[in-house]
């Protein structure tokens, strides 16, 4: 059976009923020590310390139009598929190092 994947924006989903924000407020006004972590165990010293932040981030992309010249268009076409995901990859790395200099 084919499913059907449904998504929504922030702004776009309805509104909680009032048992919806009651429930909400019950659970937001509990104490820390109540919640029942046995199911999953407490992180590490070490496991926080080796953490890094946004490793699964994923920029979104935007369509654009650019020009470029053709010979290095057809470099980077002659690399195999993906070259589109290649001039990004240039530009990211150009861009990160203009952020650290």
């Amino acid at each position: 059976m084919k499913t059907k994947r449904v998504s929504y924006l922030a702004s776009e989903l309805p509104p909680l009923s009032d048992a919806q924000l009651a429930r909400l407020k019950e659970l937001a006004a509990r104490p820390d020590d109540s919640i029942d972590y046995s199911d999953i165990p407490a992180l590490t010293d070490e496991q926080l310390r080796n953490g890094v932040r946004g490793r699964f981030y994923k920029p979104v992309k935007r369509q654009i139009t650019a020009r470029v010249d053709a010979d290095v268009l057809e470099w980077l076409k002659s690399q195999g598929k993906g070259y589109q995901s290649r001039i990004n990859t240039i530009l990211r790395r150009e861009m990160l190092a203009a952020l650290k200099s």
